[in-house]
């Protein structure tokens, strides 16, 4: 019966049940059956696979662990054979498969105790050693204290020798005993009295105060390893983890994480927080591939200190932010008309970087909005990865999600704030800078903005639609051509998106340039075309890639598909179909015979009135459509649109349960429309989502009243 090391209840053997994942084991075993599952054992990384890494358990024993086990993806690891690692047991099998977990402690200072299991019992390291390496090492122990008592004694006696000499002033010198015995220094003073102190105090040399550290920058650090430097920076994170506190230090250059131990699972350094300035000291090190600091001294920095230092920050942010031109992909005049709007953009994406701070993408669930949102990512990526030492940083630092409606609405708000609020609670995060793309430009969303505003999260807007002046006032930038007058039916948010993307980051331009050709579904503006062009891009590879976004689009609405969506729009996948584009040309007929298919049965149950001389093909979408089904109602909408208008106005109008959408060939501000059918079925709850460019909602009883109101209304709204 023993005691456990880390409570002290008695058990049988070393470690109570309660604490076995608190203690790193040492495997000494021959078999796999003599693991135990659910404890956390040190290994050595053999070698990687498709599916994962292999581990090897002690000297005799190799397990799996699977990639589904990771917590970042398999590529992103930086592991190399023989690296030391932690790795808890799951499993072993009948087979003598081992079955292997993550750890998220990965040295052995983060646990709270070390044990050695062997086939037959478990030991603490020092009861392990056989008895033989104990008396040599007591052996050698009690020489090497001989020695030193000897060399001790000896310095002594020629310090008292030295100290005799005309020049010393007859200090006296006597020197005790061995075996340990103190040892005392009597020197005389200028009054001829004596002092005695202790040996070890007169054994130190006197010497004058260590220099003070020259500061270095995080991007300078990479070179230093296994050298002691000084930062000065921003605290833009804290999290604690089970073993030590890390601290995300933000200079002028980078942002390095820096670990900080108390004890294992203890708050180090309580009083520094996120925003604080300071300076410190530390290791420089690699913690699995990863640069990282560990920390000696951390101290926040007050008054001028810190002034000097945000001072120094925030002038080499804003100069690196700022785009030094503006050098638009193609001459367009709706762009044009924005460039401002799109060097202040550029500029915010730009020191969210810098500054550590998230950048979260939210964009329309349409090919227009993918292939937009994904322009910024393309671009915002390799910052990350540039002015982060973490090998993961891309997976903390940017995050892009669809919306499914063109309103950022008080639902989409508060997910947002509800996300921001736990990273920065649980893991020390700051606030992110919100960049909407493709939707979020007219009135309706400016109680989501004002929700993200209460928690200081700034936004940025990025869209085509003809936005509303109020949004200006809710978010820190907006990229509207329309709000600067410019004429919005020949521009999309890809064309806006892919040009702050160029500026964001000029090493992906070349990249991108095929991206506004992608984003028009017709009269794709000459210029777009022959950079899709120069890029390799023909118009049968644009039409490809534009449908199979559309198509995956839909799918799984709610998630990027980050790795699918690059490999559509950029070949990105290793394999030669997704360089080569097969990948998009497969997707794309998905697309198209899920597509004919719909609109085989649209066309056959169109109605086609003359109201006024505008030919108006009315589709009832509740009855003809399949609602949960590939194509959306807004698609189907747009292609019927397309295939139908000929010469002089025409209108496509969609009717569904409580809906109506409407397209046109002339110009028509939806609020107007909505406005008309309000006041002609007072009783039908209508409202205009989405501006001028959106559409009307209404309660279903009142469906047959409203349809009859929009066809009479069209004559009175189209411009």
């Amino acid at each position: 019966m023993g005691n456990c090391i880390i409570c002290g209840t008695a058990v049988d053997g070393e470690v109570c049940e309660s604490h076995e994942e608190d203690v790193a084991f040492e495997f000494r075993g021959t078999s796999a059956s003599h693991l135990s599952p659910g404890r956390y054992y040190r290994g050595t990384v053999d070698g990687y696979a498709d599916f994962g890494v292999f581990v090897d358990v002690g000297d005799h024993v190799t397990g799996l662990l699977h990639r589904s086990e990771l917590d970042q993806r398999l590529e992103s690891l930086d592991w190399e054979p023989g690296d030391e690692v932690f790795v808890q047991v799951l499993d072993v099998r009948d087979n003598g498969n081992v079955d292997l977990g993550w750890s998220i402690r990965q040295r052995e200072r983060e646990f709270r105790g070390k044990l050695i299991e062997t086939a037959d019992d478990e030991f603490q390291p020092e009861e392990f050693d056989d008895e033989s390496e104990s008396t040599e090492s007591e052996s050698a122990s009690d020489d090497s204290t001989a020695d030193a008592d000897d060399v001790a004694a000896g310095d002594l006696q020629a310090a008292a020798e030295e100290d005799q000499s005309p020049s010393s002033g007859g200090d006296a010198v006597a020197a005790s005993g061995s075996g340990g015995a103190s040892t005392t220094v009597t020197t005389e003073t200028s009054s001829g009295s004596t002092a005695a102190t202790d040996d070890a105090a007169d054994a130190e040399p006197t010497t004058d105060a260590e220099p003070a550290l020259n500061r270095t920058t995080v991007d300078a650090i990479e070179n230093q390893v296994g050298s002691i430097v000084r930062l000065e920076g921003e605290i833009t994170g804290v999290r604690q983890t089970s073993g030590p506190t890390v601290f995300e230090l933000s200079d002028e250059t980078a942002t390095v994480e820096c670990a900080a131990f108390e004890e294992a699972g203890v708050r180090a350094y309580p009083s520094v927080e996120v925003d604080d300035v300071v300076a410190l000291e530390g290791e420089v090190e690699r913690h699995h591939g990863d640069l990282q600091i560990e920390t000696e001294t951390l101290d926040v920095l007050e008054d001028e200190d810190r002034e000097t230092v945000r001072d120094r920050l925030e002038s080499a942010i804003q100069q690196e932010a700022q785009p030094a031109e503006i050098d638009l992909l193609a001459e367009h005049d709706a762009v044009v008309a924005v460039e401002d709007g799109l060097a202040d953009a550029v500029t915010a994406i730009r020191r969210a970087v810098m500054e550590a701070r998230p950048v979260v993408v939210r964009h329309g669930a349409t090919a227009d909005g993918y292939v937009a949102g994904a322009a910024i990512e393309r671009a915002v990526l390799p910052l990350i990865r540039e002015k982060h030492t973490r090998e993961d940083a891309e997976y903390h630092y940017f995050e892009r999600r669809p919306l499914d409606d063109r309103v950022y609405d008080m639902d989409a708000a508060t997910d947002d704030v509800t996300s921001m609020l736990e990273a920065r609670d649980r893991h020390g995060e700051q606030l992110p800078l919100v960049v909407l793309v493709d939707v979020g430009s007219t009135v309706e969303s400016v109680d989501g903005y004002d929700l993200l505003s209460l928690y200081d999260a700034n936004a940025i807007v990025i869209d085509d639609s003809r936005a509303d002046e109020e949004i200006t006032d809710a978010v820190e930038v907006t990229v509207a051509p329309s709000l600067a007058g410019a004429d919005v039916s020949d521009v999309t948010s890809t064309a806006l998106a892919a040009n702050v993307a160029a500026h964001v980051n000029d090493d992906v331009r070349s990249e991108i340039e095929h991206l506004p050709a992608i984003s028009y579904w017709e009269d794709t503006p000459e210029d777009y075309l022959e950079l899709a062009t120069d890029a390799g891009y023909d118009e049968t590879a644009i039409s490809e890639r534009r449908e199979a976004v559309a198509l995956e689009a839909y799918y799984q609405s709610y998630k990027d598909k980050r790795e699918l969506v690059a490999d559509l729009l950029f070949g990105d996948n290793e394999s030669p179909e997704a360089r080569d584009g097969d990948l998009a040309a497969h997707v794309s007929e998905q697309f198209r015979a899920k597509l004919d298919t719909e609109l085989e049965t649209a066309r056959e149950n169109v109605e086609t009135e003359e109201v006024d001389g505008i030919t108006v093909a009315v589709l009832d979408t509740a009855a003809f459509t399949h609602r949960y089904n590939f194509p959306t109602t807004t698609l189907l909408l747009d292609e019927l649109h397309r295939r139908q208008h000929d010469e002089g106005p025409f209108v496509t109008l969609g009717v569904g349960d409580d809906e109506l959408h409407v397209r046109t060939t002339e110009s028509l501000n939806v609020r107007d429309l909505g406005n008309e059918i309000a006041d002609a079925a007072p009783d039908a709850g209508v409202r205009v989502v989405g501006g001028q460019d959106g559409h009307v909602e209404f309660l279903p009883g009142e469906r047959e009243a409203v349809r009859e109101a929009a066809l009479d209304a069209l004559d009175e709204t189209l411009n």
